[in-house]
C-alpha cells in the first residue's frame, strides 16, 4: 500500500428519535477516516500521481469499512460521500488528488454500483478541526431525502504534514424527510441523476 497510514477510525451514527418522533428503523451513517502522511508536504510537486493512487487505495478500504460497520450488504448502501483535510504544510490540490481521479471507482465497488457523482469537500485545517462530509444518494443525485452530511473530527489530526481522508456511507436518508422530489424507491440509477 502506498498510503502511509498513522491512524484509522470508524464510527456509526444512528438517529432513533427526531422532533419527538420515533425513527423506525433508525437512520444510520457510517464514517471511516484514515490519517495519512502527505508525501508532498512543504513542497510544490507537479505530478500528483502518488496521491491519486493513494486515493484509489483509500476508496476501497474506507468504503468497505463503512459497509462492514453498518452490517449491510454492499447493495443495501443508499448514499455516500467523501472529504479530505490537508494539514498546514499541504495544499488543497493534495486533497483534490486523493478525492477525485481514482477514489470513486473503488468506493462504488464497495457499495455496489454508485451511478451518481460522489459528493465531496476539501479544506485545510489542523488537529481537532471539523471536517464535513457531504452525502448524496449513490445512484440518483435528485433524491432529495438523501441530501445530507456528517461531521467528523479527530483530536490529533491532521498534523501539519498529514491528510485526513474520510468516506461516509449510509443505509438510509435523513430522518423524517418531507421536502418532496424523487424518492429512493422511484430512483432508476441509470444516468446518475434520476
Amino acid at each position: 500500500m502506498k498510503a502511509d497510514i498513522r491512524k484509522l477510525a470508524v464510527w456509526v451514527e444512528e438517529t432513533h428519535k427526531e422532533m419527538g418522533r420515533e425513527i423506525t428503523p433508525a437512520t444510520r451513517k457510517a464514517v471511516a477516516v484514515a490519517v495519512i502522511a502527505n508525501p508532498f508536504a512543504g513542497r510544490y510537486v507537479e505530478d500528483l500521481t502518488d496521491l491519486m493512487d493513494i486515493g484509489a487505495e483509500l476508496g476501497g478500504l474506507l468504503g468497505e469499512r463503512c459497509v462492514k460497520a453498518l452490517g449491510i450488504e454492499p447493495q443495501q448502501a443508499e448514499s455516500y460521500g467523501k472529504a479530505a483535510m490537508v494539514g498546514e504544510n499541504g495544499e488543497l490540490e493534495h486533497a483534490a488528488a486523493i478525492l477525485h481521479p481514482k477514489l470513486g471507482a473503488p468506493l462504488r465497488a464497495a457499495v455496489e454500483k454508485g451511478a451518481a457523482l460522489v459528493p465531496s469537500s476539501k479544506k485545510m485545517g489542523g488537529p481537532g478541526q471539523d471536517l464535513d462530509v457531504p452525502l448524496g444518494h449513490k445512484d440518483a443525485a435528485y433524491v432529495r431525502s438523501h441530501f445530507d452530511g456528517v461531521e467528523v473530527r479527530m483530536n490529533d489530526a491532521p498534523r501539519a504534514n498529514e491528510i485526513m481522508v474520510a468516506v461516509a456511507v449510509t443505509d438510509s436518508g435523513r430522518p423524517l424527510p418531507r421536502v418532496g422530489g424523487l424518492t429512493a424507491s422511484e430512483a432508476e440509477g441509470k444516468d446518475g441523476l434520476r
